[in-house]
């Protein structure tokens, strides 16, 4: 049995799966600024203890005084270094917590999507900062009033000092955010596409190789990463020149506040106790802003992070408990489905209608571009409608949970992809594997007795992308994978453009075998050899249906047309008017 969901209204914002991880920052930081309210009152030890050691200790040269202040300085320290340790811990676990919250979600929609690694790169980010220091900088800054208003108790003179330092040092904060906010921006967007480049590159580097490509390519890339480059740069150089005024502001302020608490000394309106636990304490209320300052940059990138992480999931609905559904039989129907890839503008296929019952094996072609192997992303639930429906047993496909229906679905596309693993893996889907239906589907696929000349038979490792194995090797086990599990539903885009004539042999007693247990099949070819041995015979044109039959029916008058014209090897380049 397998459940379906049915599709419900929009999750609110609060409901979404990247806001109920922030829950888990939210919870968390409160208890790390619980911690921090300890830390920053056992920050002041060293500050308090220099002020009764000058003014106290050495005016009345009492040794027992100084031993238990140093005891009592010391366990006070002792104790600031423990809650350090537990709130930097708390910080690296929220990281995990929030990284576990998502990073399965970010990455089931990666493969979805087909997008790139970058939400998983988002994802690094926000965890880093949330468990890095800048974090524990801007819980920090808002102690800096407590402080200022501490170095006002001590002197009126002392305290002016400090909050115009403090108020200079926001000034120069608001400016490090406006002069690297943009090219921060623009760099993250640059540095994005130029690693979707380099990714695209290298999911087709053999072309890349055997052509020549690598140069301009290269000079392609380069000027996309060199432009991000430079804008990191500007952005850097504007940070650093920041930080560095900032820094040294900071020490000027250290040195102003000793040169006014000493005018006071001499002026006797004030102790040399005073002026020293004022300077440390003025030094301990601007270091989290001068340190949030230096890691502006680590904060703009992390905004930009959330927000791309953001619109990736803000479609992702709570799944939720639904009533089970039996085993798809395998009936597919396409009821008015016109629709393009996922970000394109206009509709690759219009207006497509027809049924396909189970038991029954549809044979597609067409010219090229024709729209063909986006029928096969739609009827496989890859790709959505634009309009209309594609239904499943008469559910919608998009509503069924790809956990639940994908078992009964079997899919080989065009471009077949392998992964790092075993074969056995590769064709148990990377579930556990069944040896039985294993070897069966290697059977119905032809490729048993290939796969048993491989070094470890079925245990032998796959390299990345299947780069150990031939063409037609990875396409015999990407078929045994489609086979595994005895599908209700197998499209085969293409299932013999790599394979001998033993392997179309193959092909097609497969497709007989399925047929003969009741199995929808849906192929997509060239070969009139292969398409002789469907039962329907659909023919694409310009992303419409241009004929739909009896496979003896319309293989006759198209196979006439394809003779008649000079390349007419097999259909890929037929021109069918509709009919």
């Amino acid at each position: 049995m397998t459940s379906s969901r049915a599709p419900g209204p929009a999750p609110a914002a609060s409901d979404s799966a990247l806001h109920r991880a922030l829950q888990i920052v939210r919870r968390t930081l409160w208890s790390v600024a619980f911690f921090s309210f300890f830390i920053n009152l056992l920050a002041l030890t060293s500050s308090l203890y220099m002020l009764q050691v000058y003014d106290r200790v050495l005016a009345s040269r009492s040794l027992p005084t100084l031993l238990y202040l140093t005891l009592f300085a010391a366990g006070c320290l002792a104790t600031l270094a423990l809650l350090e340790v537990v709130r930097s811990r708390l910080l690296v676990r929220m990281g995990v917590r929030f990284d576990a919250q998502l990073s399965g979600l970010v990455f089931r929609r990666t493969l979805q999507g087909g997008r790139t690694a970058q939400p998983l790169r988002d994802l690094d980010q926000l965890r880093n900062f949330f468990a890095g220091p800048t974090t524990l900088s801007l819980l920090d800054a808002p102690w800096m009033p407590v402080y200022i208003g501490l170095v006002y108790l001590l002197h009126p003179w002392l305290g002016h000092v400090a909050l115009a330092g403090g108020v200079l040092l926001l000034g120069l904060g608001l400016w490090n955010e406006r002069a690297t906010r943009r090219p921060l921006t623009e760099a993250g967007q640059e540095m994005s596409a130029s690693a979707q480049f380099a990714e695209l590159s290298g999911r087709n580097a053999e072309v890349v190789q055997a052509m020549g490509m690598v140069p301009a390519l290269s000079r392609v890339w380069r000027l996309r990463h060199d432009y991000a480059l430079g804008l990191q740069g500007l952005a850097s150089d504007e940070a650093a020149n920041v930080a560095g005024v900032a820094k040294a502001f900071r020490l000027f302020l250290q040195v102003a506040i000793l040169a006014v608490g000493a005018w006071l000394v001499i002026l006797q309106q004030s102790t040399a106790g005073v002026m020293i636990a004022s300077s440390i304490v003025m030094g301990r209320a601007l270091a989290p802003l001068e340190s949030a300052i230096g890691g502006w940059r680590g904060f703009l990138g992390a905004r930009e992070a959330y927000r791309r992480l953001s619109q990736d999931l803000q479609a992702v609905a709570d799944e939720r408990p639904a009533m089970p559904l039996p085993r798809p039989t395998g009936e597919l129907v396409f009821d008015g489905v016109s629709a393009g890839p996922p970000e394109a503008r206009h509709f690759t296929v219009q207006g497509l209608q027809f049924r396909v019952a189970p038991g029954v094996c549809l044979g597609i072609t067409g010219p090229s571009a024709a729209g063909k192997s986006t029928l096969a992303r739609l009827a496989m639930g890859v790709w959505r409608p634009g309009v209309g429906v594609v239904r499943l047993d008469g559910v919608d496909i998009a509503a069924w949970r790809r956990e639940d229906v994908g078992p009964a679905l079997g899919y080989l596309p065009q471009d077949i992809e392998l992964f790092p693993g075993t074969v056995a893996s590769n064709i148990a889907r990377f579930g556990e594997p069944d040896p039985e239906q294993v070897v069966e589907a290697a059977r119905l696929a032809g490729a048993h007795a290939m796969i048993l000349t491989l070094p470890q038979g079925y245990d032998t490792p796959i390299g990345p992308a299947g780069a150990n194995l031939s063409g037609g090797q990875r396409q015999r086990i990407g078929l045994a994978r489609a086979f595994y599990g005895q599908p209700a539903l197998v499209v085969l885009d293409e299932p013999t453009s790599n394979l001998d004539a033993e392997g179309e042999a193959a092909v097609r007693q497969a497709m007989e075998a399925l047929k003969a247990a009741g199995r929808t099949v849906v192929v997509i070819a060239h070969r009139p050899a292969l398409l002789a041995g469907t039962d329907q015979l659909m023919v694409v044109v310009d992303g419409r249906i241009a004929s739909l039959g009896p496979t003896a029916e319309v293989m006759p008058a198209i196979t006439r047309r394809v003779m008649a014209q000079p390349e007419g090897r097999d259909l890929g380049a037929l021109g069918v008017a509709h009919g």
